[in-house]
């Protein structure tokens, strides 16, 4: 079985005037590195700006049925196209209301970054905000979590892999993969709840109210402490070693529970 990111590469239409800039080469980059497939709007010349790309990013997404969006919000020097890209959302909102789009921009601080932010937050689809200078790894981060489904293999750190399809759990030595098999039924759904969460923005916690509809009893909060402990000693014991408190599945106090990869 293939162990190896996406099955099926995701598809990001990318909307922003300076396409040929160093930082969307490079963020096309990190995104291609992480296994998605970049469409970049390039429209034709003839109108203004703003115009042109209002056009084209509509025709693209129409035509490319994208996973998600990347769109900038200035287009051009004009004042009539400084927040042109709040236009193209909302009509990619109207006709696409599902559509993940995060918003990408060059307004750090002031004023406009808050009319910016204000713009953005007006729509009730699953929009996100971003400054242009953050780091490609926030981009990745917030394009998965927008996004917001895993792909049916997830590597955990070297030696663990999920799969959501054979509802499996499996360590791995080399190529060989060997399944836990006493991690089934609600203990492989905490844990493919917790590798979804990791895959989508490591370092999330996922809250204890997500995980306790795998648990049963009158204190779904203790069931859960004990099915966490039987999943970290199954994995420890296929790979021959015991995950401590801080391991594996961290218990985060008043909060959640989140994955982290072992140490190898």
């Amino acid at each position: 079985m293939s162990t190896s990111g996406l099955d099926k590469k995701r598809t990001i239409v990318i909307v922003d005037d300076e396409w040929e800039s160093a930082i969307i080469k490079a963020v096309r980059r990190r995104l291609d590195d992480e296994g998605w497939r970049t469409v970049v709007v390039e429209p034709e010349a003839g109108w203004s700006p703003g115009e042109e790309f209002e056009l084209a990013a509509l025709y693209t997404v129409e035509e490319e049925q994208p996973d998600g969006v990347l769109l900038d919000v200035r287009f051009g020097d004009s004042d009539e196209d400084r927040f042109r890209g709040l236009s193209i959302l909302r009509k990619l909102v109207e006709q696409f209301p599902k559509l993940p789009i995060l918003m990408y921009t060059q307004y750090a601080q002031g004023p406009e970054r808050e009319t910016a932010v204000r713009g953005a937050l007006k729509f009730e689809a699953p929009v996100d905000f971003i400054d242009k200078l953050a780091s490609l790894e926030e981009v990745v981060l917030r394009m998965r979590r927008l996004i917001g489904a895993e792909p049916e293999t997830i590597s955990i750190g070297k030696s663990i892999v999920l799969n959501s399809r054979a509802k499996l759990l499996y360590v791995k030595d080399g190529d060989e993969l060997t399944p836990v098999n006493e991690i089934q039924g609600m203990k492989f759904e905490i844990i493919r709840e917790l590798a979804g969460t990791w895959y989508r923005s490591p370092g999330e916690l996922v809250p204890f109210n997500r995980l306790e509809r795998y648990s049963e009893g009158e204190d779904p909060r203790a069931s859960l402490r004990v099915r966490i402990r039987e999943i970290k000693d199954a994995v420890g014991k296929s790979l021959n070693r015991r995950f401590g408190p801080g391991e594996l599945i961290v218990n985060v106090r008043d909060q959640g529970y989140r994955l982290i990869p072992p140490r190898e």
